[in-house]
């Protein structure tokens, strides 16, 4: 006997996202499309080294400047840097569309005092 989970209800339309990086797995989602990066360290290296070049030549018409964030998108899987600079862009971004709340340093706000209102 086989039991399945039953599936989740698909998140409503506003809220699907159409791209999505999932590093654990190696997996790019864009769209309906699922994309999985190169196993080795040194083939994502080069591959996302060579999308940044070749994005620079986005003048051209088979290359594009779509290049280059989709390669820094790739070398983020290894490189340290370029994965901080990434992380720090989503939380961004999240905190701005409202899914992630703001940072208030941990300290509660104090309650205004009468005098502190009426500026005595």
């Amino acid at each position: 006997m086989i039991l399945q989970r039953p599936k989740a209800d698909p998140p409503p339309m506003s809220q699907k996202r159409f791209f999505n990086f999932h590093a654990g797995r190696g997996e790019v989602q864009i769209g309906s499309r699922h994309f999985r990066l190169p196993q080795r360290a040194s083939v994502r290296i080069a591959l996302g080294t060579g999308l940044v070049v070749g994005g620079t030549l986005g003048f051209l018409p088979v290359l594009g400047f779509w290049m280059i964030p989709l390669g820094l998108l790739v070398l983020s899987q290894d490189l340290p840097a370029v994965r901080r600079w990434r992380r720090s862009f989503v939380v961004k971004r999240e905190r701005r569309n409202g899914k992630r709340p703001a940072r208030n340093g941990g300290a509660a706000a104090k309650p205004e005092t009468d005098s502190e209102r009426t500026g005595e």
